[in-house]
């Protein structure tokens, strides 16, 4: 009788199973089944094991991608920001902050309406109003040499060197117009003093290029300034500067970058002086790029009436009280 395979039941015709054609067929057949079951579980691995999750970085459009740049690209938009911009106008709510995070203490002091100006290289005037009544808080020039700080409430005029001083244990002592013109405006290294070096920080929750501005002098190796780039946007995020020991002495951030006459300028900059116990953060509301203006406007004259005190050689301790 035929078989269903085509042979008869004595099985003439019919192909020999796989394990009696091949010797020790019966212990290839249990390799092969776990070869095929091995392979099977594999396919479903991406379904039921492994699985995809999403980098969401703070300000990103999901999967946004990073941009590239060079060390050359950034030195280069470094300084055309800087050649662009050579007056600036704004007015700006501040908000203060005295203590530091060593101390743990912070005290704000919010509403207050601020005016500045700016002319290249280092000229700065800023005007500080106290909320409600629009009173003057401090106003506060310099030529990029010598400053000057009006402070109404204390009827003091203070006069100095527009440099680093040993901090006073008045806190409103500390400012000084340089530390607004370290942050407002970003500039390029300084040629013969400051030596650019690239690398990335770059992680799950970062994307940044960081620039080191070492000191190009080879028996004072040290880190001078940090200028940070958001690799969303390659715009400046934050910069540092450092003192020899390699403290903090100014930390400002970037945010809420405009576009505005052709030109990229951030309405949110915070500065912190740690070493000086202050802060001050700027919120631009107006904001002129390249305005007109008079010399008559960096002029701060001691009102009369008011006594004046020099800071220059102070020490510790020995500050005005």
């Amino acid at each position: 009788m035929a078989g269903i395979c085509g042979g008869n039941l004595r099985g003439e015709g019919r192909p020999l199973p796989y394990n009696e054609r091949v010797p020790g067929g019966r212990r290839r057949d249990v390799r092969f089944l776990l070869v095929v079951l091995l392979w099977s579980a594999l396919a479903l691995l991406p379904a039921c094991v492994s699985r995809t999750r999403v980098i969401a970085r703070p300000g990103a459009r999901p999967q946004q991608p990073l941009l590239e740049a060079s060390k050359e690209d950034l030195l280069r938009r470094i300084a055309a920001q800087y050649e662009t911009i050579r007056t600036l106008n704004l007015t700006v709510d501040l908000i203060p902050t005295l203590g530091s995070a060593k101390q743990g203490k912070l005290t704000e002091y919010r509403d207050v309406r601020g005016y500045l100006l700016y002319r290249r290289p280092a000229e700065l005037r800023l005007i500080g109003l106290y909320p409600v009544f629009r009173a003057k808080a401090f106003d506060m020039a310099t030529d990029g040499e010598r400053f000057r700080l009006f402070v109404p409430s204390r009827n003091r005029f203070l006069e100095g060197r527009d440099v680093p001083a040993p901090p006073s244990r008045k806190k409103l002592e500390n400012l000084r117009p340089h530390h607004f013109l370290q942050a407002l405006v970003v500039r390029p290294p300084v040629p013969g003093e400051e030596l650019p070096m690239l690398h990335s920080l770059t992680d799950e929750v970062r994307a940044t290029y960081v620039l080191d501005l070492v000191n190009a002098n080879p028996s004072e190796l040290r880190l001078r300034r940090q200028i940070w780039f958001d690799r969303l946007t390659l715009l400046v995020s934050r910069q540092l500067v450092f003192d020899d020991k390699g403290e903090i002495l100014t930390d400002a951030r970037y945010s809420g970058w405009r576009r505005e006459d052709e030109v990229d300028f951030p309405h949110q900059i915070e500065i912190q002086r740690p070493q000086d116990e202050y802060g001050l953060l700027l919120r631009v509301t107006k904001l002129e790029i390249n305005p007109p203006l008079r010399d008559s406007q960096f002029v701060l004259d001691r009102p009369e009436g008011v006594e004046s005190y020099q800071l220059e050689g102070y020490v510790e301790g020995k500050a005005p009280q």
